[in-house]
């Protein structure tokens, strides 16, 4: 067994590519020699600034010979398909293999040495490999055949053992020679195996392990800051660039004009981390520092004075650009910035922004209103969502997307508006993800609730609803923040009458838009029409079709064609949202489903209690004994095609008496005052009869409490009358009345189950 080693060097390739291209570079030569019969013990990838690097563990010497059969056509097939069979194969008729009456080709292939296998992948590998982008270089580039690669390819290292597998690519050669760091060590290396690579690339002033690289960068640049009495702030995808655009990182601390903090300190560390790639510190107090740490690619003989110094110098100009955008922007109120959001166009079926703002609006004063967002002034919750999209149209925004929503926050402070209004502009696109954080504060869950409220009413009324893997207007995003929003405040809402009222404002504003579009058009044909007909009146003819009546019964009809729908399809949206959310947090799927199979439950807050409830009553003993119990009820009642008398009250579940086949009330059934029978029950009869009078009242009462663990514990109590009823009594007696108010008892124990949950959607 030997290693192989595979060194890619180039120019410069991008940080953000580096990681997908080792991973890459392991895929692409897995499968390539796969197709030789070949199978590396371990593969390890790496990737510098310059280099891609595969070191291949444990390759055999020569693949294993192998006998490859094909299927050929049976030996009584038109001569046709024999033709092209031998054609396909390349054989003879007396070289093909006949068995139960069909033709084979076997051809045997030789060992293949493991070094023309490589010789033969690797180019493949390099042409075949899937940058994001790529480029063609030199006279070369004129066909559109050459070689494409990410930034030019200078020279290929490649080794079996201590011997170069030679091949060659576009004129590059393979061989044994590389090139250290750049400015250290820019003259040639020769590698003479796997073995001594990376020591010779160390000695030359490149580490080649990305990890090593972010750990250095990572623990200089603490090291940096405690000597100051400061902390990074942490960031490890900045680790991970900077760890991509050096070989051999050696972390810098610099400083910058205190001057400068006037500018909001999202500000300053979003131009350090875009614009310079550097890190920002905070003193003890957590308050941003004057200070930066950059990272060299060198080691300078003057320290790195004269590369901090260049740094502080940039970072000067680009922290002047963000403090003017910061001063001229604090000269207009954001008032005055909402005016221009009619320029903006949010969705060419949509609309403008302001017109979106315009509806979350009143959305967000709706929730406050209705009691849904409690303890919050619905003028401050309106006002809010009027400014929230304000900052838009600022030149910091401009500058820094990433800022929309924080830097409204700040101009609303500067203004002194009400902190609660400044809060809830600053906090309404949250939360982006996962790990974002909820908005807490009243003000802020109205806006924000709104504001994603309208995005996915707006979106699915309008048929652009996601669709498989495609989401472009990132409505999953938009409904688990609505989820997390309503869970994290514990809002008692129905989710379909929030979606309706989004729903509804949104057709509301496409009427109005589509009865100007109307108006417009009735005006210019007053003008053509009043020449052609001078005899009758335009507005005769074209007026009746404004009338407030038309107008309502237009928009009665298009709701119903719209908007109902589109309500179903985002209720069935959410659903599927809710239930991937919880399975992610450890919740059994069949358990919310069970749930949700009870249909008419579309309060989020409750739905989760009943999940939860139910989790921690089918994992007790008893919950596993009453869903057995559970589903021989429920099998024998679908054997005799009960209909489901869930739904009917305890009252009415007492006295009905249903036919096996149809659930048909039987007139001929006599009842008497005693347990509703008119026979004799059997002792477990009665006892099961006496406990379900008792559990649905119990069950009843802790549902309408919101007690679900109570109400399973009622549940609970009908095990044992259950078990003894099975045990004891014949449900498919001879006599009619018996068996079918027996089965009426069945129906009574699934209905009673139901009135926490569907147990037959439970799995076990």
């Amino acid at each position: 067994m030997t290693d192989f080693l595979l060194e890619l060097l180039s120019e410069e390739i991008p940080a953000r590519m580096q990681e997908k291209a080792s991973a890459d570079l392991q895929r692409l030569f897995e499968t390539e020699i796969a197709k030789a019969g070949l199978a590396a013990e371990t593969i390890e990838t790496y990737a510098t600034p310059r280099r891609l690097a595969l070191i291949a563990r444990g390759l055999p010497a020569a693949t294993q010979a192998v006998s490859e059969e094909t299927k050929g056509p049976k030996t009584s097939a038109p001569p046709q398909a024999l033709e092209g069979f031998l054609r396909k194969t390349g054989l003879t008729r007396e070289q093909l293999v006949e068995r139960d009456g069909i033709l084979f080709a076997i051809v045997e292939k030789p060992g293949r040495a493991t070094a023309e296998v490589l010789a033969e992948a690797i180019p493949t590998i390099v042409r075949a490999f899937p940058w994001p982008k790529s480029m063609r270089w030199g006279k070369a580039s004129a066909s559109t055949a050459s070689l494409r690669w990410v930034r030019p390819l200078q020279g290929i290292v490649a080794l079996l053992g201590d011997r170069v597998v030679p091949f060659e690519i576009d004129g590059i050669t393979s061989g044994a020679t590389t090139y250290g760091h750049r400015f250290h060590h820019p003259g040639a290396i020769t590698i003479g195996s796997v073995r001594d690579y990376a020591e010779k690339l160390r000695a030359c002033h490149v580490i080649l392990d990305p990890a090593e690289r972010r750990g250095i960068i990572e623990g200089g640049a603490r090291a940096l800051a405690e000597a100051r009495g400061l902390s990074v702030i942490p960031d490890a995808g900045l680790v991970a660039e900077n760890a991509g655009l050096t070989e051999w990182p050696v972390p810098l601390l610099g400083d910058f004009d205190p001057a400068f903090l006037e500018v909001p300190r999202e500000v300053i560390q979003l131009t350090m981390r875009t614009n310079q790639k550097y890190f920002a510190c905070v003193d003890k107090a957590g308050k941003l520092a004057p200070n930066f740490i950059c990272t060299a690619n060198i080691v300078a003989e003057d320290g790195g004075a004269a590369i901090v110094n260049g740094n502080r110098k940039v970072l000067a100009a680009r922290l002047s650009d963000a403090k003017f955008f910061w001063e001229q922007d604090l000269k207009v109120p954001l008032a005055e910035q909402a005016k221009k959001l009619d320029q903006i166009v949010f969705h060419e079926k949509l609309g403008t922004v302001a017109d979106k703002v315009d509806r979350v609006a009143k959305l967000a004063r709706w929730l406050v209103e209705s009691g849904v967002v409690q303890d919050a002034e619905p003028d401050h919750a309106e006002r809010a969502a009027d400014l929230a999209k304000a900052d838009l149209v600022t030149g910091m925004v401009g500058e820094f997307p990433e800022l929309q929503g924080v830097m409204g926050g700040y101009y609303a402070k500067a203004e002194h508006l009400p902190h609660d209004i400044a809060e809830a502009i600053r906090d309404h696109y949250k939360p982006v993800g996962q790990s974002d954080d909820v908005p807490t504060a009243p003000v802020s869950v109205a806006v924000s609730l709104a504001d994603k409220l309208d995005s996915v009413a707006a979106f699915f009324l309008n048929d652009m609803m996601p669709t498989g893997s495609k989401d472009p207007f990132a409505l999953r995003r938009s409904a688990l923040a609505i989820i997390r929003l309503i869970l994290a405040n514990r809002l008692r809402m129905s989710l379909r009458e929030a979606l309706t009222a989004a729903a509804a404002s949104v057709a509301g504003a496409q009427h109005a838009i589509s009865l100007i579009d109307r108006v417009v058009r009735f005006q210019e044909a007053k003008e053509g029409l009043g020449d052609l007909i001078p005899d009758r009146s335009v507005d005769e003819l074209t007026e009746p079709h404004l009338t407030d009546e038309a107008l309502s019964e237009s928009g009665n009809e298009e709701w119903n064609r719209r908007g109902a729908p589109a309500v179903l399809n985002m209720m069935e949206f959410f659903a599927d949202r809710l239930t991937i959310q919880q399975r992610e947090a450890g919740v059994r799927h069949d358990l919310i489903d069970a749930v949700f199979a009870l249909g008419g439950e579309d309060d989020l807050v409750r739905l989760l209690a009943r999940v939860k409830a139910l989790q921690a009553f089918v994992s007790t003993e008893d919950g596993a004994n009453l869903l057995a119990g559970y589903k021989r009820t429920a099998n024998i009642l679908r054997k005799e095609g009960w209909t489901d008398t869930s739904s009917v009250t305890p009252a009415e579940a007492g006295v009905h008496q249903a036919s096996g086949a149809g659930g048909e009330m039987d007139p001929g059934v006599r009842r008497d005052d005693g347990l509703g029978l008119n026979y004799t029950p059997e002792p477990a009869e009665s006892a099961l009869i006496g406990a379900l009078d008792a559990a649905e009242a119990a069950a009843d009462a802790a549902v309408k409490d919101e007690n679900f663990e109570e109400a399973m514990a009622a549940l609970a109590s009908l095990r044992g009358p259950i078990d003894a009823f099975f045990d004891s009594v014949t449900v498919n007696d001879a006599d009619a009345v018996k068996r079918e108010a027996r089965l009426e008892l069945l129906a009574r124990i699934r209905g009673a189950v139901h009135r926490v949950a569907d147990f037959s959607k439970i799995e076990g």
